[in-house]
């Protein structure tokens, strides 16, 4: 059973996007609401994307820069906290984290698909060489 919770976790740390899509499709059977299913994709997918990315890196670069993944987040939480309080002169804590969430999903979003293509390219280039 533990093998099989395994495999399905890979596969989704590995393809996040099937994780995004599969949290839509459950998230829009039960709410009925485009919109909502796709904030809860959003939202659900933002740590397999993370974990991927990870997992990326240490593929490519064969080093784990884990401890600078976290430095990431961290500074991109104090940057939207900063920015929320510069506009509204209080931190309203459900609106900073929704705004580092869905900021950290277009981030670790971007770089899967840069990491995907640079692995591709490298993959190619050894092969050819």
């Amino acid at each position: 059973m533990s093998e099989i919770f395994s495999n399905i976790a890979a596969i989704f740390v590995t393809i996040p996007i099937l994780g995004y899509v599969l949290i839509f499709v459950i998230s829009k059977q039960i709410t009925k609401h485009h919109r909502r299913a796709v904030r809860y994709a959003l939202d659900g997918s933002t740590i397999l994307f993370i974990i991927s990315v990870h997992f990326l890196i240490m593929t490519i670069w064969e080093k784990s820069f884990l401890w600078l993944i976290i430095l990431l987040i961290l500074m991109i939480g104090v940057a939207v906290a900063f920015l929320n309080w510069k506009v509204k002169q209080e931190i309203d804590y459900n609106r900073v984290f929704r705004g580092f969430w869905r900021f950290n999903f277009l981030m670790f979003f971007s770089a899967y698909v840069i990491l995907i293509i640079i692995g591709i390219v490298q993959s190619v280039s050894n092969a050819v060489s």
